[in-house]
């Protein structure tokens, strides 16, 4: 099964929010979902933006592929940072501690 990381539309007529799901890529945009990621509140100043980063990296290991819009909100709420500031031992690090 594609799984997919998008928005979910929640909210009144012409005040729109948003859910952040994991969902079959094949489920329409409101449809069923698997899982809930966090939420998206456009209409605060600035935007609201809270999500599970620990859930989310799970589900992106999994394979799970997000959308343009998830993918620029997960930057903004620093996803995708900490998977990628961890840096690797240097070789005389690692030759340094076996001795």
């Amino acid at each position: 099964m594609a799984t997919r990381i998008r928005l979910r539309r929640t909210g009144r007529r012409h005040q729109p929010t948003y859910r952040i799901v994991v969902t079959d890529s094949r489920a329409p945009r409101d449809g069923r979902f698997i899982e809930t990621l966090g939420h998206y509140d456009p209409r605060t100043d600035p935007a609201t933006i809270a999500v599970n980063a620990e859930k989310a990296r799970d589900w992106l290991s999994r394979g799970a592929t997000p959308s343009d819009t998830v993918r620029s909100l997960f930057k903004k709420a620093g996803v995708f940072a900490a998977a990628v500031s961890v840096p690797a031992a240097a070789p005389a690090e690692v030759a340094a501690t076996e001795e």
